[in-house]
């Protein structure tokens, strides 16, 4: 891994394979770097900060997402440092009653459901790329393109020459702005409370499961995270001022206890035991029409930010990364754009989906329901939505993709 400070260095990438340079060393850019190099094409990642890492809580890993890792083999890193979550994951009203289980496999009932630390997730990816194939301290700033090569330009000076640009850069990027109009984020007008639990803290807490709670205007999840040892938390409360975009924000952990100290007392008890929480805006965009504009495209966060109520943003992210390959591993670099083009039109219309279908079920889980019972009945239904997102194989449905075009 390599950091560099460099007035007006120009980097070009070898000329003896396609040349693909990553904007983002999130989840998504180093999904993305492992499965282009699966497929033995040469990739370069760039990240803005000084040191590669996640900040936040625990994401959780679904089936859809998970057979993907395996296939790029680190699959088995992944499980190693997550804590699996199965049967016994249930949603409840607020008092604690019962309202369904959690699906937490996919039709075969393949039980392929992690719960992970975001740091955990992205030292996995990291390492399993050759260090010299990713470079922090590098902020794009700039971006330009002719029918023969992209360059990107970055505030340390340095310009970057490749066949083909991926920005996974967030939903913030800098360089969505030269595939689609600029747009500002959408409020959503609630905050997440989130944070860890030691579990040696809480050891009649219920392992291997995730449970949610919800009643008005707020809901409360819970996983585990890192083999178990950690219990990961996310209270979900409406925002009464702008709230950052932030994982780092420092929240007030009374306020918090207050906002659930009249629900289901295991909840009042477990946060009993925290010490300190961060809070977190929820943002996200309306789908866009168009991600690609030549040889630049957007994967992840900057081409489908989305509200976490799915836990999908990573997921979404990752089946991006391997279709993209999919697509450019047989490319040449006169056919890339139009190998972009491919991966664009396979993975538009999903995610679209899955963005509305976050929102939707935001709502349900913040009871925007006159009669709750029809919300109930709404949530038990959900596993058919559940089971079409993890039964889903974004690289089977490539290769489809690919062999008819």
């Amino acid at each position: 891994m390599t950091t560099k400070h460099q007035e007006k260095q120009v980097i070009t990438m070898p000329r003896n394979s396609i040349r693909v340079a990553i904007v983002g060393g999130g989840i998504g850019g180093l999904a993305a770097a492992n499965a282009l190099l699966h497929r033995g094409v040469d990739v370069q990642v760039y990240e803005q900060a000084p040191a590669l890492g996640e900040v936040g809580a625990g994401v959780l890993i679904t089936p859809n997402s998970l057979r993907l890792m395996h296939r790029i083999g680190i699959g088995d890193a992944v499980a190693a440092v997550g804590a699996g979550v199965g049967d016994g994951s249930r949603y409840y009203r607020e008092d604690g009653s019962l309202v369904a289980p959690i699906l937490t496999t996919d039709s075969s009932g393949w039980n392929g459901m992690f719960g992970v630390h975001r740091a955990d997730l992205v030292d996995v990816l990291a390492e399993a790329l050759p260090s010299e194939s990713v470079h922090t301290g590098y902020r794009a700033v700039g971006f330009s393109q002719d029918a023969d090569e992209a360059v990107v330009r970055f505030d340390n000076g340095a310009e970057v020459r490749a066949d083909a640009v991926i920005a996974a850069d967030g939903i913030h990027s800098v360089l969505r702005s030269c595939v689609a109009e600029p747009s500002a984020p959408i409020d959503s007008g609630s905050v997440a409370y989130r944070g860890l639990v030691p579990a040696e803290r809480v050891p009649w807490w219920p392992t291997g499961i995730s449970q949610l709670w919800m009643g008005e205007q707020r809901h409360f999840l819970v996983y585990p995270v890192r083999g178990g040892t950690l219990i990961n938390y996310v209270g979900f409360v409406p925002s009464h001022e702008k709230a950052a975009e932030s994982w780092t924000a420092l929240g007030d952990i009374d306020a918090l206890r207050k906002e659930f100290a009249t629900w289901d007392p295991v909840i009042p008890r477990l946060l009993a035991e925290v010490e300190t929480t961060n809070w977190w805006g929820l943002y996200d965009r309306d789908p866009l029409a168009n991600w690609t504009q030549g040889r630049l495209t957007l994967l992840g966060d900057a081409a489908h930010p989305m509200l976490p109520h799915l836990g999908q943003g990573a997921n979404q992210s990752i089946e991006d990364a391997v279709a993209l390959a999919v697509f450019v591993g047989p490319a040449t670099r006169e056919s890339l754009p139009e190998a972009l083009r491919c991966y664009e039109n396979l993975r538009r219309q999903r995610t679209q989906q899955v963005q509305l279908g976050a929102r939707a079920n935001g709502r349900r889980y913040d009871s925007h329901f006159e009669d709750l019972s029809e919300r109930d009945a709404e949530i038990a239904g959900s596993v058919r939505f559940r089971s079409w997102l993890y039964d889903y194989d974004a690289e089977a449905a490539a290769l489809e993709a690919l062999a008819a075009s």
